[in-house]
C-alpha cells in the first residue's frame, strides 16, 4: 500500500523511559497470563502507532495471543490487526497474514454473537485491504442470515464498507441487501440496510419508500430519519414522487421523536413554498421549542424559525400568539430570541394582543419568586417600547402601565422606562399632559439619580401650561424637603446636640483622652468629645430624608445640575405664559433659592463628597440666567427651544438609521452580473431553505464556497522570510480564514547543491497554535518547493510566527537560516458592530481591562480624527451623527467592535482642538481580555 494512502491514527503518549525490549515483550506474550498479555499487547499497539511497528513480534502474537478465548484479548487483537504492517517491503501480503485471515474466518463463524459482531465491525476498519477481505466474503454474507440482530446489523455495514471500496468483491450487494430489507424485522437492521441502499443504490431506496409508504409514520425513529434524508437527496434531481413526499413529510411533523419533527419541518420548507406547508413547519418548530428541555436545542430551533420568518414574513403572522407562549421558558436567551421574532412579526392587526400579553408578563415579574425577574422585566419593557413607538395606537395604553416601574429598584428597567416615556412624549404631543401628570405623581417613588435626571428633563421640556408648572414645583418641594437644605440640616444637628444636655457635654470634655495610631504610624490624641460630635453628624446624615434630597446629600450633584436646568426652563416658560409679575417673581426666587441651596450644601460637611466644579458652574449659570431674565433673550431660546430641537433631531436620526437597516436587509438579494453563467436551477422555483443541503453546509463551514481573492490582494499578503543572498530564498503567502491561518511557503534553492532532509520549523507567540509540523523534503539544485502549514487562532491578540529552515548540505553538514517574523494582523478578526447605549454602558462598567492612549496627531479636525481612528481599529461609531455634527472644538464619541471569537471591544474618544489648531485628548479602550485592549491601542499609535 502506498504511503500516501496510509491511514492516520491518533498518537498516544509512550513512556520511553520504561520501553521494554523486543525479547522481553516476546517472553511476556509466551509465558504471561491473560492480564500480562493484555498489558503487553497494549504496549505493542502504542509502539506501532507511534512509528515503531516491531515486525518480529507478529508471529509470537499469532502463536500465543490469537488462540486465547479471552474476549478482551480478541478485541485488542482487532486493534493490532488494524495498525500492524500487513505488507512486506515489496508490497506483497505477508505470509503470516494467511493465519490471521483464517482466525478471522473462525471468529465470523463463532457461536458467540458478540464475537461475531465485533469481528464484523473490525472488517469495516480494514475495508481497504482487498487481499484480506476476499476470502472472508462468503462468511460475511452468511452472517446476514444469523439469528441475532447484533450480528445482522454489523454484517450489513461490513458489506456496505466492502462494496463501497471494492464493488467487484460483492457485485450483487444492492440486490442482496434489498432482499434482506424486505425480510428483516429488527428496526436497527432495517435502518442500516436502508442507509446502504441510500448511498449505493438510490433507486432501490426510493422503491422501498414507495412500497412501505403507509407504514412510515409508525416506523422507528432512526429509520424515519434515514427516509427523510433520502427524500431530501432524491428531490435534488427531478422526481415524480415529490407530491407524495410532501404528504409523507407533513405526516412526520406529528411524529413522537423531536429529532424527526425537526428534520421533517426543515425538509418540508425545502420541498415547497406553499403557505400552508410553511405555516405547518413553523407550528412544528414552535411546538418543539415548548416541549424540548435542552436550551441549546431551543435556540437552534428558534434560529430556524427566524430564518423562516425572514423569507416568508407575514405567512407566520397568525402564529404570533403561539410564539409568545415560548416566553414561559425559564432561560433568558430563549426569551430574548423569541421576543425578537415576535417584534419582527408585529403588525397593526395583532399589536394590541401582543402588548396586552407583554403587559401581563410584566405584572408577573413583580412576583418575588419569579426567576430572573429584573432581567426579564427589562427585556419586556424594551419590547413594549419598540411596539409603542412603531404603533401609536397602543402608546397611550402602555405608557401609564410602564410608568409604574419608574420607582423600580432595578435601575436598568427604570432607565428603559424613562427612555421610552421620553420618546413617546416627543412623538405623540396629545399624550403630553397625561404623561406629565403621571410623572409628577411618581416623583416621590423614584430611587435612582439617573431616573430622576430623565424625569426632570422631560418635565422641564414638556410641562407647558401654568397649572402643570405650579404642580411640578409643588411636588419638587416635597421630594427636596425643607429649603434651604444647609440651614435645615444644621438645625437638626444643633437639636441633636441640645438633647444631650450641658452636663453630659461637660463630662465628655473632661474625659481622659486616649492615644490612637494613624495610618502613617504616628500617634494622635482622640477625645470622646470629637467622637460624639462625629457620631451626631453621622446620625443626622443617616436620618430618613425625601428621595431627591437624599441623592444630593449623597453627592449626586449631576442630578442637582439637571434639577437647576429643569427649574430654569419651567420659570422661563412660566414668565412667557403668565402676566402676573408677582407670581413670576415668587417662582423665580424659589427656583434660585433651591439652586443656591444645592451649591451651599455641596460645600458643607453634610454631603458625602463635595460638589464638583462642573456641576457648580452649571448651577451658577442657571442662577445667572434667572437673575438677568429680561436682558438675555438668546439664552431663553437655548433653554426653551434648542434642547428640545436637539432631542427631536436625535430621534429622527435613530428612525432614519433603523429604516436604512431595514432597507439593507430587504436589499440583500444576490447581485448577478450580465455575463455570469446561467444555471437552469434559476428558472425553477427557489427553495425556501437553501441551507438545508448538507454539502452546502460543509462548503460554508470550510469556506470552499467563498469568492476567491484577486491577484493583487494576494500579493499584498506575501511576506518575505529570507534575504535574496541566502542559500534558500523563502516567502510566505498568509491567508486568514475564520479561526485558521494558512501559510503557503515557497522555498527556492539558490545553490548548485542538492539540499537533503530540509525541514521548515515554525514556532508561535501569543494565542496561536501550530496544527501539524511540515514534512522533511529534498530540493534539487535551483529547484523550488511549496510547503503548507496551518495555524489555529484562539483569541484576538497580536500573534507572531517565527521559525527557521534546517537542512544537510554537501558532506552532510548541517546548515540553518533564521526566518523573518510574521506578525498576524488583529484587524483580520475584528469587525464593526452595533449595540444600544445601555448595553455599551453596562459593558463599560463590567470590563476590567483599560488601555488609555494619548492623542498625538497632525490632524487638526476632531471629526476627521474620529474617522481615522474608526478606520485604524475597524470600529463603528455608536454616537448618533446628530450629536457630533456642527462646528465645535470638542468631540466625544463611543465606538464598538466585536471579534470573530465573540469578544467585545469598547472605545471612547475624547478630544479637544487647542488654540494652536492641534488636537489633544485621549482614547480609552476597554475589553474583557488584556490582549484586545493592548492590540487596538497599538493600532491607534501606529496609525498616528
Amino acid at each position: 500500500m502506498a504511503s500516501a494512502d496510509a491511514p492516520c491514527y491518533t498518537l498516544v503518549n509512550e513512556d520511553s523511559s520504561e520501553a521494554p525490549t523486543t525479547q522481553e515483550l516476546r517472553s511476556a506474550l509466551q509465558k504471561g497470563s491473560d492480564e500480562v498479555k493484555l498489558d503487553t499487547l497494549r504496549k505493542i499497539i502504542v509502539s506501532t502507532i507511534n512509528g515503531n511497528p516491531q515486525p518480529a513480534l507478529l508471529m509470537p502474537i499469532i502463536q500465543y495471543v490469537m488462540p486465547s478465548r479471552n474476549k478482551q484479548l480478541k478485541k485488542l487483537l482487532h486493534f493490532y490487526w488494524e495498525v500492524c504492517p500487513k505488507y512486506d517491503d515489496n508490497g506483497k501480503l505477508k505470509q503470516e497474514m494467511i493465519l490471521v485471515v483464517n482466525a478471522i474466518r473462525n471468529d465470523l463463524q463463532h457461536p458467540n454473537e458478540y464475537i461475531r459482531g465485533a469481528t464484523l465491525r473490525f472488517l469495516q476498519k480494514i475495508s481497504k485491504e482487498a487481499e484480506l477481505l476476499e476470502p472472508l466474503i462468503p462468511t460475511c454474507r452468511a452472517c446476514l442470515e444469523h439469528r441475532h440482530s447484533y450480528v445482522r446489523k454489523n454484517a450489513v455495514f461490513a458489506v456496505y464498507s466492502i462494496y463501497r471500496e471494492f464493488e467487484h468483491l460483492i457485485p450483487d450487494a444492492p440486490e442482496l441487501i434489498q432482499t434482506f430489507l424486505a425480510a428483516e424485522s429488527d428496526a436497527t437492521c432495517k435502518r442500516n440496510a436502508f442507509v446502504f441502499l441510500a448511498h449505493c443504490a438510490m433507486p432501490k431506496a426510493v422503491e422501498y419508500i414507495i412500497q412501505v409508504f403507509d407504514q412510515i409514520p409508525s416506523m422507528d425513529e432512526l429509520l424515519q430519519m434515514s427516509i427523510i434524508e433520502v427524500i431530501r437527496l432524491d428531490c435534488k434531481q427531478e422526481t415524480t414522487h415529490k407530491a407524495r413526499y410532501i404528504l409523507l413529510i407533513s405526516e412526520l411533523l406529528n411524529a413522537s421523536s423531536h429529532a424527526v419533527k425537526y428534520e421533517a419541518a426543515a425538509t418540508l420548507t425545502s420541498l415547497t413554498q406553499n403557505p400552508a406547508a410553511v405555516k405547518a413547519a413553523a407550528s412544528c418548530y414552535i411546538n418543539l421549542v415548548q416541549k424540548e428541555s435542552d436550551n441549546n436545542a431551543k435556540l437552534i430551533v428558534l434560529d430556524r424559525l427566524d430564518a423562516l420568518r425572514s423569507k416568508h414574513g407575514h405567512v407566520l403572522d397568525p402564529l404570533i400568539m403561539d410564539i409568545l407562549q415560548i416566553l414561559s421558558s425559564a432561560d433568558l436567551e430563549v426569551r430574548r430570541k423569541a421576543l425578537s421574532i415576535v417584534l419582527s412579526l408585529v403588525s397593526s392587526r395583532n399589536v394590541e394582543e401582543v402588548v396586552l400579553f407583554l403587559k401581563k408578563q410584566l405584572q408577573k415579574t413583580q412576583d418575588q419568586e419569579f426567576e430572573k425577574a429584573p432581567e426579564y422585566r427589562q427585556l419586556l419593557i424594551q419590547s413594549i417600547h419598540v411596539c409603542a413607538v412603531r404603533f401609536s395606537e397602543v402608546a397611550a395604553s402602555v405608557v401609564h402601565a410602564l410608568m409604574d416601574f419608574l420607582g423600580d429598584s432595578n435601575n436598568p428597567s427604570a432607565l428603559d422606562v424613562v427612555s421610552f416615556v421620553r420618546e413617546v412624549v416627543e412623538k405623540f404631543p396629545q399624550l403630553r399632559n397625561t404623561i406629565c401628570e403621571k410623572l409628577v405623581q411618581t416623583l416621590p417613588e423614584i430611587k435612582s439619580g439617573k431616573v430622576y435626571r430623565g424625569v426632570l428633563w422631560i418635565l422641564g421640556e414638556y410641562a407647558e401650561d401654568i397649572h402643570e408648572i405650579q404642580e411640578v414645583f409643588r411636588q419638587l418641594r416635597k421630594v427636596l424637603g425643607e429649603i434651604p437644605i444647609l440651614a435645615s440640616e444644621q438645625r437638626l444637628l444643633e437639636e441633636a446636640s441640645a438633647e444631650d444636655g450641658e452636663e453630659k457635654g461637660e463630662q465628655v470634655k473632661t474625659e481622659s483622652s486616649k492615644p490612637k495610631v494613624l495610618a502613617d504610624g504616628t500617634y494622635a490624641t482622640e477625645t470622646a468629645f470629637t467622637s460624639v460630635s462625629a457620631a451626631r453628624l453621622e446620625a443626622v446624615k443617616a436620618a430618613s430624608k425625601p428621595p431627591l434630597r437624599a441623592l444630593i446629600l449623597g453627592g449626586d450633584f449631576y442630578t442637582g445640575s439637571v434639577l437647576a436646568s429643569a427649574l430654569t426652563k419651567l420659570v422661563l416658560r412660566y414668565t412667557e405664559l403668565s402676566k402676573e409679575q408677582r407670581k413670576c417673581n415668587a417662582l423665580k426666587a424659589e427656583a434660585m433659592l433651591i439652586m443656591a441651596s444645592v451649591i451651599r450644601v455641596g460645600q458643607s460637611k453634610f454631603v458625602t463628597v463635595p460638589i464638583d466644579e462642573d456641576s457648580s458652574e452649571r448651577i451658577m449659570n442657571c442662577i445667572q440666567t434667572l437673575s438677568e431674565l429680561e436682558t438675555q433673550p438668546a439664552v431663553h431660546e437655548i433653554f426653551l427651544k434648542n434642547t428640545k430641537a436637539a432631542y427631536s433631531k436625535m430621534v429622527a436620526a435613530q428612525e432614519k438609521k433603523a429604516a436604512e437597516k431595514q432597507e439593507s436587509e430587504k436589499a440583500k438579494a444576490a447581485i448577478v452580473q450580465v455575463d455570469d453563467l446561467l444555471s437552469f436551477r434559476q428558472f425553477s422555483k427557489k427553495a425556501t431553505d437553501d441551507v438545508i443541503d448538507d454539502s452546502e453546509d460543509v462548503n460554508r463551514a470550510t469556506g470552499a464556497g467563498e469568492v476567491t481573492e484577486d491577484f493583487l490582494s494576494n500579493l499584498s499578503r506575501i511576506s518575505q522570510l529570507t534575504g535574496f543572498s541566502d542559500p534558500i530564498y523563502a516567502e510566505a503567502y498568509v491567508k486568514v480564514h475564520g479561526f485558521d491561518i494558512l501559510l503557503d511557503v515557497l522555498l527556492v534553492n539558490q545553490t548548485a547543491d542538492t539540499l537533503q532532509n530540509l525541514c521548515l520549523d515554525f514556532a508561535t507567540l501569543g494565542d496561536l497554535k501550530l496544527v501539524e509540523r511540515p514534512s522533511v523534503y529534498t530540493i534539487a539544485p535551483h529547484s523550488f518547493q511549496s510547503i503548507k502549514a496551518t495555524i489555529k487562532v484562539s483569541s484576538t491578540e497580536t500573534g507572531v510566527i517565527f521559525g527557521s529552515i534546517l537542512w544537510e548540505g554537501p558532506g552532510l553538514a548541517e546548515q540553518c537560516v533564521i526566518l523573518n517574523d510574521i506578525h498576524i494582523d488583529i484587524m483580520d478578526y475584528i469587525k464593526p458592530a452595533y449595540c444600544t447605549e445601555q448595553q455599551f454602558r453596562s459593558m463599560w462598567t463590567e470590563f476590567e481591562w483599560e488601555n488609555r492612549v494619548n492623542v498625538t496627531t497632525t490632524i487638526s479636525d476632531p471629526r476627521e480624527y474620529l474617522q481615522h481612528v474608526m478606520k485604524a481599529t475597524n470600529m463603528s461609531c455608536l454616537t448618533p451623527e446628530g450629536a457630533i455634527s456642527g462646528d465645535c472644538d470638542f468631540l466625544s464619541a463611543n465606538m464598538y467592535a466585536r471579534s470573530l471569537f465573540g469578544e467585545d471591544a469598547l472605545a471612547n474618544l475624547s478630544v479637544e482642538r487647542t488654540e494652536e489648531g492641534t488636537i489633544t485628548g485621549h482614547v480609552r479602550i476597554r475589553s474583557k481580555t488584556q490582549g484586545i485592549a493592548l492590540s487596538l491601542g497599538d493600532r491607534i499609535t501606529m496609525g498616528e
